[in-house]
């Protein structure tokens, strides 16, 4: 009975959060005037996948080696979307993403709802296709089932046709199966979590569509419907493909590309329809440093053929608005965007927080009485080069083009240590960071930046001032190109400026991010902290 009562508040309080209405002060699609503007997710959810269950719609986005992972957004209109919850607490296998794993981790997720299930197949590169399910959109989900082991196995997704048969369609990532631009369709079981046969390639996209990858399977009207992406990430086209048979031959087309539109490579996404019958297409766009950002496309069929997007020369191809006139639906929704900033007064972290890896309790504590986040400085991995290998790092996605953030801490250096550092950071295969690091006679401002960390190159380091107080303000502008100016405060009026400006540059297949870290590099029996009583990010 109490762990019931545990699961229902626990439930009640996601729920609770859920309902609160932000609005970014930097990036809002709805323009209140019935119409949008793209993209309606000015930030890095990638390979989107979305649904609509009665009048409400899902999305769910790659999320790599960050955890929480699987973010699961909501809308009522696919405009105004919120960030509810996330389907994977902690990712398996749990030793393995307790080290930082770039690139690797979830790719290109699936969303359905079936029997009143809520399904996500999701791929990992390394390990295979994996299922979890639920009740409610909110969860509890359940620990994630294999439901085909294998390197290489990507970008799943299911479709239970009439007869009752269940069948899976994925491509191959070429750098673990060693083939790629195929796409594959097999027999699942009744319960759609094995596969119960080897497939067959159904398309192969070598020479017209290369990097084909990212399908989405459908049934309308006797066809069978296979939406794909080709031609690369930041350069390709999208793919239909239809046929009569789950199996094939596939006729192909070409049903949205750039066009004249600024809209590079309008890459993989998800069709969903609204309850009145209208079409539409959400998609990315890779972004560099900003990442793969969503953007929504009207869509309509012609002759069973989709078009996405507006074909303004009549060549049966669609490319991308820029804006457009909103979705109709029953009832107009309230203009929400997904959480940025956070005061740190509940018992939770935002739900746009993410660690570098499966975290441990000894990360963080959050404090409402305080109302503050406590980071505790944790020791880097002996075999860390820089930061790139440090998993207690909590980021977020860069939420548009062009914001401030600023956050306010004091450092409590544990005073037998020194190098204890804890700040602010803009992390990507290149980093940046503003901290305050403890030294024998007290505790320092400091700018550092690794360029190439990936490639396990060295911070170059600079001491800026000593700080006579616990209490600091460290804040960067992100601008036009993902310039970022750091600067610094000791009353969060007068900001100091550092005089690099430093260029975000993308981590491995995501954006840029931005976060807030805590470390040391002896093992000691205990640590400092930083507390961090708030994060802002303001035009």
């Amino acid at each position: 009975m109490k762990r019931t009562f545990a699961i229902l508040l626990a439930t009640f309080s996601l729920n609770a959060y859920a309902q609160k209405q932000e609005i970014s002060k930097v990036w809002v699609s709805d323009l209140g005037n019935g119409t949008y503007k793209n993209p309606v997710l000015d930030a890095d959810y990638s390979d989107p996948d979305a649904i609509r269950v009665d009048d409400k719609f899902y999305m769910i986005a790659s999320s790599f080696d960050a955890v929480p992972g699987l973010p699961i957004l909501e809308s009522t209109d696919l405009v105004n979307w919120k960030l509810i919850g996330h389907a994977l607490k902690r990712q398996p296998p749990f030793e393995h993403f307790s080290k930082t794993q770039h690139g690797n981790g979830v790719w290109a997720p699936t969303i359905r709802y079936y029997n009143n299930e809520f399904y996500i197949y999701y791929p990992d590169p390394d390990f295979g296709i994996y299922l979890t399910k639920a009740k409610n959109i909110t969860g509890p989900w359940t620990d994630p089932i294999l439901v085909e082991g294998g390197k290489g196995l990507i970008d799943p997704c299911p479709l239970w046709d009439e007869d009752g048969k269940v069948y899976l369609t994925h491509g191959y990532a070429g750098s673990r199966a060693g083939i790629k631009s195929v796409l594959v369709v097999k027999r699942m079981n009744a319960a759609g979590d094995k596969t119960i046969e080897e497939g067959k390639i159904v398309f192969d996209g070598h020479e017209q569509d290369p990097t084909l990858e990212g399908p989405k399977f459908y049934k309308r009207k006797g066809f069978y419907y296979i939406f794909a992406p080709a031609g690369g990430v930041s350069t390709g086209w999208q793919l239909v493909l239809r046929s009569k048979n789950v199996y094939g031959p596939y006729e192909r087309k070409v049903v949205m590309d750039q066009g004249k539109s600024p809209i590079n490579g309008p890459h993989q996404g998800a069709w969903v329809n609204t309850p009145n019958g209208e079409d539409w297409f959400l998609h990315f766009q890779d972004k560099d440093a900003y990442g793969r950002v969503v953007h929504l496309q009207p869509m309509k069929w012609v002759n069973n053929w989709p078009i996405i997007g507006v074909d303004k020369d009549g060549d049966g191809i669609g490319e991308p608005v820029l804006t457009y006139k909103k979705p109709t639906v029953a009832k107009p929704s309230v203009i929400f965007t997904p959480a940025e900033s956070d005061e740190f007064n509940d018992n939770q972290l935002g739900l746009q927080w993410q660690w570098q890896a499966n975290p441990l309790a000894t990360w963080s504590f959050l404090n409402p009485s305080r109302g503050a986040l406590r980071l505790y400085t944790a020791k880097i991995p002996d075999s860390a080069k820089n930061l790139w290998d440090v998993p207690n790092i909590l980021m977020q996605k860069f939420p548009t083009e062009q914001f401030t953030a600023t956050t306010k801490f004091n450092f409590t250096a544990n005073p037998k240590l020194e190098n204890e550092k804890a700040g602010l950071t803009i992390y990507g295969l290149s980093y940046a960071y503003l901290a305050v690091k403890s030294k024998k006679d007290g505790l320092y401002l400091v700018y550092s930046v690794c360029k190439n960390a990936d490639k396990g190159k060295t911070e170059v380091e600079k001491q800026l001032v000593k700080l006579d107080g616990k209490d600091v303000y460290l804040r960067v502008q992100v601008g036009k190109g993902a310039k970022c100016q750091f600067s610094y405060s000791k009353d969060g009026n007068t900001f100091t400026n550092v005089e690099d400006v430093f260029e975000a540059i993308p981590g491995k297949w995501i954006g840029a991010k931005i976060g807030l870290f805590a470390v040391r590099d002896q093992q000691t029996n205990d640590s400092g902290y930083a507390d961090f009583d708030w994060f802002r990010v303001e035009k």
